[in-house]
Protein backbone atom coordinates (compact mmCIF):
# COMPACT_ATOMS: atom_id res chain seq x y z
CA UNK A 1 0.00 0.00 0.00
CA UNK A 2 1.65 3.19 -1.05
CA UNK A 3 1.92 5.98 1.88
CA UNK A 4 2.04 9.45 1.28
CA UNK A 5 4.61 11.82 3.33
CA UNK A 6 3.66 14.52 6.14
CA UNK A 7 0.07 15.67 6.93
CA UNK A 8 -1.68 13.37 4.47
CA UNK A 9 -4.67 12.44 6.32
CA UNK A 10 -8.09 13.07 7.19
CA UNK A 11 -8.24 13.67 11.20
CA UNK A 12 -10.72 14.09 13.66
CA UNK A 13 -9.48 15.94 16.73
CA UNK A 14 -11.18 15.39 19.75
CA UNK A 15 -14.90 15.41 18.23
CA UNK A 16 -17.73 15.49 20.67
CA UNK A 17 -21.52 15.67 19.30
CA UNK A 18 -24.60 16.17 21.21
CA UNK A 19 -28.23 16.72 20.28
CA UNK A 20 -28.53 18.33 23.63
CA UNK A 21 -26.13 18.80 26.44
CA UNK A 22 -27.20 16.59 29.20
CA UNK A 23 -27.61 13.78 26.64
CA UNK A 24 -23.72 13.65 24.53
CA UNK A 25 -23.77 11.05 21.21
CA UNK A 26 -20.23 10.45 22.07
CA UNK A 27 -17.01 13.17 22.84
CA UNK A 28 -12.85 13.30 22.71
CA UNK A 29 -13.00 11.14 19.50
CA UNK A 30 -9.73 11.30 18.21
CA UNK A 31 -8.84 9.20 14.46
CA UNK A 32 -6.78 9.78 11.66
CA UNK A 33 -7.22 8.14 8.03
CA UNK A 34 -3.92 7.95 5.87
CA UNK A 35 -4.27 8.57 1.86
CA UNK A 36 -4.62 4.69 0.38
CA UNK A 37 -5.55 3.89 3.95
CA UNK A 38 -9.01 1.59 4.14
CA UNK A 39 -10.05 1.86 7.92
CA UNK A 40 -13.34 -0.13 8.98
CA UNK A 41 -15.33 0.78 11.83
CA UNK A 42 -17.93 -1.63 13.42
CA UNK A 43 -20.46 -0.54 16.28
CA UNK A 44 -24.15 -1.47 16.81
CA UNK A 45 -27.21 0.57 15.34
CA UNK A 46 -28.06 4.37 16.81
CA UNK A 47 -24.72 4.58 18.43
CA UNK A 48 -23.48 7.44 16.19
CA UNK A 49 -21.53 5.83 13.62
CA UNK A 50 -23.16 7.98 10.76
CA UNK A 51 -23.44 11.02 12.98
CA UNK A 52 -19.42 11.46 12.84
CA UNK A 53 -19.47 10.13 9.16
CA UNK A 54 -21.78 13.39 8.37
CA UNK A 55 -19.44 15.18 10.23
CA UNK A 56 -16.00 14.06 8.64
CA UNK A 57 -17.47 14.64 5.44
CA UNK A 58 -18.72 18.37 6.76
CA UNK A 59 -22.89 17.63 6.19
CA UNK A 60 -22.48 18.45 10.18
CA UNK A 61 -20.37 20.28 12.54
CA UNK A 62 -19.37 19.17 15.94
CA UNK A 63 -20.16 20.37 19.16
CA UNK A 64 -16.54 20.13 19.84
CA UNK A 65 -13.45 19.81 18.40
CA UNK A 66 -12.25 19.99 14.55
CA UNK A 67 -11.66 17.76 11.39
CA UNK A 68 -8.44 18.37 9.35
CA UNK A 69 -7.93 17.49 6.04
CA UNK A 70 -4.63 17.13 4.95
CA UNK A 71 -3.52 19.39 7.75
CA UNK A 72 -6.33 22.16 6.81
CA UNK A 73 -9.54 23.13 7.84
CA UNK A 74 -12.57 22.26 5.30
CA UNK A 75 -12.97 25.56 2.61
CA UNK A 76 -17.12 25.82 1.44
CA UNK A 77 -15.72 27.72 -1.69
CA UNK A 78 -14.27 24.26 -3.35
CA UNK A 79 -15.57 20.72 -3.76
CA UNK A 80 -15.03 18.86 -0.80
CA UNK A 81 -12.24 16.72 -1.00
CA UNK A 82 -14.14 13.96 1.81
CA UNK A 83 -17.19 12.62 0.15
CA UNK A 84 -19.52 10.65 1.79
CA UNK A 85 -21.94 7.49 -0.32
CA UNK A 86 -25.01 7.07 1.85
CA UNK A 87 -26.69 3.30 2.74
CA UNK A 88 -30.14 4.17 0.99
CA UNK A 89 -29.22 5.27 -2.63
CA UNK A 90 -32.51 5.79 -3.73
CA UNK A 91 -32.57 9.06 -0.88
CA UNK A 92 -29.35 10.21 -2.07
CA UNK A 93 -30.37 10.70 -5.65
CA UNK A 94 -33.08 12.99 -7.22
CA UNK A 95 -35.84 10.33 -8.40
CA UNK A 96 -36.82 13.00 -11.03
CA UNK A 97 -33.52 12.77 -12.94
CA UNK A 98 -32.57 10.50 -15.28
CA UNK A 99 -29.56 8.64 -13.92
CA UNK A 100 -27.36 10.71 -17.35
CA UNK A 101 -27.26 13.27 -15.19
CA UNK A 102 -25.33 12.33 -12.60
CA UNK A 103 -22.92 12.39 -15.03
CA UNK A 104 -23.46 15.76 -16.45
CA UNK A 105 -23.29 16.80 -12.60
CA UNK A 106 -20.22 15.27 -11.91
CA UNK A 107 -18.75 16.96 -15.23
CA UNK A 108 -14.58 16.24 -14.36
CA UNK A 109 -15.66 12.21 -13.95
CA UNK A 110 -12.98 9.88 -15.26
CA UNK A 111 -14.47 8.21 -18.60
CA UNK A 112 -13.00 4.56 -16.92
CA UNK A 113 -14.99 4.92 -13.53
CA UNK A 114 -18.32 3.82 -15.21
CA UNK A 115 -17.42 0.49 -16.64
CA UNK A 116 -14.95 -0.36 -13.72
CA UNK A 117 -18.49 0.14 -11.57
CA UNK A 118 -20.19 -2.20 -13.73
CA UNK A 119 -22.31 0.91 -14.96
CA UNK A 120 -24.65 -0.54 -18.16
CA UNK A 121 -24.94 2.56 -20.87
CA UNK A 122 -28.69 1.62 -21.17
CA UNK A 123 -28.94 2.47 -17.53
CA UNK A 124 -28.62 6.10 -18.26
CA UNK A 125 -31.80 6.77 -19.77
CA UNK A 126 -33.79 5.65 -16.55
CA UNK A 127 -34.72 7.10 -13.65
CA UNK A 128 -34.05 6.19 -10.23
CA UNK A 129 -37.15 4.07 -9.65
CA UNK A 130 -36.58 1.89 -12.49
CA UNK A 131 -33.09 0.94 -11.32
CA UNK A 132 -32.35 -2.32 -8.34
CA UNK A 133 -30.69 -0.83 -5.04
CA UNK A 134 -27.50 -2.03 -6.42
CA UNK A 135 -27.64 -0.44 -9.87
CA UNK A 136 -28.57 2.92 -8.11
CA UNK A 137 -25.50 2.49 -5.48
CA UNK A 138 -22.66 2.59 -8.01
CA UNK A 139 -23.90 5.56 -9.52
CA UNK A 140 -24.05 7.33 -6.06
CA UNK A 141 -20.09 5.53 -5.83
CA UNK A 142 -18.69 6.89 -9.23
CA UNK A 143 -20.72 10.57 -8.63
CA UNK A 144 -18.24 10.41 -4.75
CA UNK A 145 -14.35 9.91 -7.55
CA UNK A 146 -14.54 13.62 -8.24
CA UNK A 147 -10.57 14.64 -9.24
CA UNK A 148 -10.35 16.59 -5.78
CA UNK A 149 -11.50 13.53 -3.93
CA UNK A 150 -8.84 12.23 -1.73
CA UNK A 151 -11.20 10.23 1.28
CA UNK A 152 -14.56 8.57 1.11
CA UNK A 153 -17.07 7.81 3.76
CA UNK A 154 -18.60 4.64 2.81
CA UNK A 155 -21.83 4.10 5.44
CA UNK A 156 -23.29 0.56 5.22
CA UNK A 157 -23.21 1.04 1.43
CA UNK A 158 -23.65 -2.59 0.69
CA UNK A 159 -25.67 -3.55 4.10
CA UNK A 160 -28.94 -3.84 1.89
CA UNK A 161 -27.59 -6.16 -0.66
CA UNK A 162 -26.98 -10.06 -1.54
CA UNK A 163 -23.54 -11.03 -1.29
CA UNK A 164 -22.74 -11.35 -4.98
CA UNK A 165 -23.70 -7.80 -5.47
CA UNK A 166 -21.97 -6.85 -2.31
CA UNK A 167 -18.44 -8.50 -3.40
CA UNK A 168 -19.04 -6.97 -6.78
CA UNK A 169 -19.43 -3.25 -5.38
CA UNK A 170 -16.58 -3.34 -3.28
CA UNK A 171 -14.28 -5.42 -5.61
CA UNK A 172 -14.50 -1.84 -7.58
CA UNK A 173 -14.40 0.51 -5.06
CA UNK A 174 -11.00 -1.36 -3.35
CA UNK A 175 -9.75 -0.69 -7.07
CA UNK A 176 -11.24 2.52 -7.24
CA UNK A 177 -9.49 3.81 -4.45
CA UNK A 178 -5.97 2.16 -4.51
CA UNK A 179 -5.71 3.80 -8.16
CA UNK A 180 -5.96 6.95 -7.36
CA UNK A 181 -4.47 6.44 -3.23
CA UNK A 182 -7.84 7.66 -2.08
CA UNK A 183 -8.61 7.11 2.06
CA UNK A 184 -11.06 5.12 2.71
CA UNK A 185 -13.36 4.64 5.93
CA UNK A 186 -15.94 1.56 5.73
CA UNK A 187 -18.46 1.88 8.50
CA UNK A 188 -20.16 -1.66 8.57
CA UNK A 189 -22.13 -3.48 11.21
CA UNK A 190 -20.45 -6.83 9.14
CA UNK A 191 -17.22 -7.45 10.93
CA UNK A 192 -16.42 -10.09 8.12
CA UNK A 193 -16.78 -7.74 5.24
CA UNK A 194 -14.33 -5.62 7.29
CA UNK A 195 -11.63 -8.16 7.56
CA UNK A 196 -11.59 -8.80 4.36
CA UNK A 197 -11.67 -5.01 2.66
CA UNK A 198 -9.65 -2.80 5.58
CA UNK A 199 -6.21 -1.83 6.63
CA UNK A 200 -7.27 -2.33 10.29
CA UNK A 201 -10.72 -1.95 12.22
CA UNK A 202 -11.51 -0.53 15.01
CA UNK A 203 -14.60 -0.67 17.54
CA UNK A 204 -17.28 2.37 17.93
CA UNK A 205 -17.66 1.77 21.17
CA UNK A 206 -14.20 1.88 21.96
CA UNK A 207 -13.59 5.08 19.50
CA UNK A 208 -15.86 6.41 21.67
CA UNK A 209 -14.49 5.93 24.65
CA UNK A 210 -10.98 6.21 23.78
CA UNK A 211 -10.33 9.85 25.90
CA UNK A 212 -7.03 10.95 24.42
CA UNK A 213 -6.09 8.18 22.77
CA UNK A 214 -5.51 8.66 18.97
CA UNK A 215 -6.46 5.55 15.99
Amino acid sequence: MTKWLGAFMLECKNIGFYYNRSNWLFRNIHLSIERGEIIGIYGKSGSGKTTLAKIMANYLSPTEGEVLVDGEKSNHSEVYPVQLIWQHPEQAINPKWKLSKIFEEAKELDQDIPSILGIKEEWLNRRAHELSGGELQRFCIARAFHPDTRYIIADEITSMFDAITQAQIWHALIRLVKERNIGVLAISHHISLLERISDRIIDFNQLKGASEKSF
